[in-house]
């Protein structure tokens, strides 16, 4: 099976595992056992491990649903097909997927007294493919909060075990959103059991937490965790023994059928307190990454308000003495956001420097009908400059830039677009729900005849929003130039984001402001993208900050600007890519 530890399965490593992996056993009278946990303690293994046994022990009906049909049949081929494989009692009963007759696909696995199904949250039909004794539902945190129009994918799944008395449910997932999260919900309503370790020094049992992890100033890898009653510290080579000395506590009462665990990666054996201090020290000053943080080595959910306190005038007041002659020496990379009206087009030209820190270099409207050439024309010579830097003496051009075709003069924008991926030119459409801010791959059919690349604009707004109050200088900060007046913030800050309740299942929307703008908003969310698909493409960003000199080398006089000028691929500096 592809792990960083290959071999026979031994619970010794993830002694917290073995109660997790009892609670599924049919001698258990738990019917529904949840795991909030988060990265690296072994949540999806456990779930195969369950696998295998019903395989091997305990046949029947089974539905294994991941968050999408492309994710399962990742896990499918990855882990699964290798767990078979390398397991001889499994091997022996889900026969060779190349014989003619094995009954062994990519999403099911035939055996004797049983079958295997596998699907994707995404496929209404798979969820409600046939009735099932066992199911699992991996990373439920990331599900859709609507599969087809038919509903919450976790409820139709559950729907498929109703027949059976005794059945198994196996939910799992790093957490995500307050207030949204699945798994959260899930655990709240179990009897909410910790692991609890003993201190070396007063012998208490407790629950390592983050607030009782400590390190020297300066110094993160050497973290340890303290505790809090007798101020013992223990060493990360001490894990291991605190580990199999461990044991659950439940910290509520439940309803007696289903069994709550949560752990946090303080527990893994893989990921040494250390690290995860390191980790916290690089994100702490940056909410997006810290959300991340939160999220997957402490498994808890992430609370924000976004859009609720922002104060145009207030980000206002941050207006820098910086602009395009020349680009501040901290900026190593140029995107643009192109968003298209009927009367004109917007544009706003970002610099991205280490970790995301940016800066609005300039902001303009270029005034006409989209429906004729001239304002593209207009557009094309802006994207083909290139523009002095404050120690570069080549200076910077748009290496990647996003034309908004969902709105006003769509197939004008296609035909702007249509040729000029070389130059990194998209044309793109948003898409509200939870999606990655760049697709793995683009649409392929539209009138266009173009890719069309889908950006989930939810998961950038959010990013923006939660870094707009943080001041600069630092990760993911944003600088704004005296030349932005208080129109233009007002734009920048004309939604904020709202928790609707449908069919009794909560999901986030992000609202205009009745009576403002959001063209602002809109541009950087689209510069933002276009910085996603050059690192989708190989851009490491931090590597391209770090090699800019810290003094000047020569000036550049005056930014070259002409048509003619438009980069080519092999001006560019490269950025190795099989992405499309």
């Amino acid at each position: 099976m592809a792990s960083a530890e290959p071999g026979r399965w031994s619970t010794a490593r993830t002694p917290y595992l073995r109660e997790v992996m009892e609670a599924l056993s049919p001698s258990s009278p738990i019917e529904r056992v949840v795991l909030m946990a988060g990265a690296q303690v072994g949540k999806t293994e456990c779930g195969l491990n369950w696998v295998g046994f019903v395989i091997h022990h305990a046949p029947g009906p089974m539905l294994l649903v991941e968050p999408s049909l492309e994710t399962t049949k990742r896990v499918s081929r990855q882990r699964l097909d290798a767990l078979i494989e390398a397991t001889p009692e499994l091997a022996e009963r889900v026969k060779d997927p190349r014989s003619r007759d094995s009954g062994n696909t990519l999403l099911m696995k035939e055996f004797p007294g049983g079958v295997l199904i596998l699907t994707g949250a995404n496929s209404a039909v798979g969820l409600r493919s046939m009735p099932v004794r066992y199911l699992m539902l991996d990373e439920v945190d990331a599900y859709p909060g609507d599969v087809e129009g038919e509903g919450d994918p976790v409820e139709l799944a559950i729907q498929r075990t109703v027949t059976f008395r005794r059945r198994k449910i196996y939910l799992c997932s790093t957490p995500t959103l307050k207030g949204l999260s699945r798994i959260e919900r899930a655990y709240l309503e179990s009897d909410r059991r910790v692991f609890e370790v003993p201190c070396d020094g007063c012998g208490r049992y407790l629950a390592l937490a983050w607030r009782d992890i400590v390190w020297p100033e300066g110094r993160p890898e050497e973290a340890a965790w303290r505790c809090p009653y007798c101020e013992t510290h223990h060493s990360e080579w001490r894990k291991p023994a605190l580990l199999a000395a461990g044991r659950w506590r439940a910290t509520a009462s439940g309803d007696g059928r289903t069994a709550g665990f949560h752990l946090s990666s303080l527990y893994s054996p893989w990921l040494a307190w250390g690290e995860i201090a390191r980790d916290f020290v690089a994100a702490k000053d940056d909410p997006a990454r810290l959300k991340v943080w939160v999220n997957t080595k402490l498994a808890e959910t992430w609370e924000d308000r976004l859009g609720e306190s922002l104060d145009p005038a207030g980000l206002m007041s941050r207006r820098e003495d910086f602009g395009l002659e020349p680009i501040p020496r901290e900026v190593a990379i140029l995107t643009a956001g192109v968003d298209v009206q009927t009367d004109r087009l917007e544009v706003e030209l970002v610099g991205w420097g280490r970790d995301e820190e940016s800066w609005s270099l300039d902001y303009r409207v270029i005034w006409g009908d989209p429906s004729a050439p001239k304002v593209w024309a207009d557009l094309d010579e802006y994207l083909a400059r290139r523009y002095p830097h404050a120690t570069l003496p080549q200076g910077l051009f748009v290496e990647a830039a996003c034309i908004d075709t969902g709105g006003h003069h769509t197939l004008a924008a296609y035909d702007y677009c249509r040729g000029k991926e070389r130059r990194r030119i998209f044309a793109i459409k948003g898409a509200a729900g939870p999606r990655p801010i760049w697709p793995r791959r683009p649409g392929k059919a539209n009138k266009g005849r173009i890719h069309l690349f889908t950006v989930g604009v939810d998961a950038a707004k959010e990013t923006i929003y939660a870094r707009l109050p943080k001041a600069p200088p630092g990760p993911g900060a944003m600088h704004f130039p005296r030349s932005r007046d208080l129109a233009w913030f007002e734009q920048l800050t004309a939604e904020h984001c709202v928790t609707r309740y449908v069919k009794g299942h909560p999901k986030r929307e992000w609202v205009k402001d009745a009576g403002r703008r959001n063209e602002a908003l809109d541009c950087r969310v689209y510069a933002y993208a276009a910085l996603h698909a050059l690192i989708a493409m190989g851009l490491r960003l931090n590597e391209r900050a770090d090699a800019i000199p810290k003094e000047p080398v020569a000036k550049t006089d005056k930014p070259v600007v002409s048509p003619a000028a438009a980069p080519q691929a092999s001006r560019r500096r490269a950025i190795k890519s099989t992405y499309l």
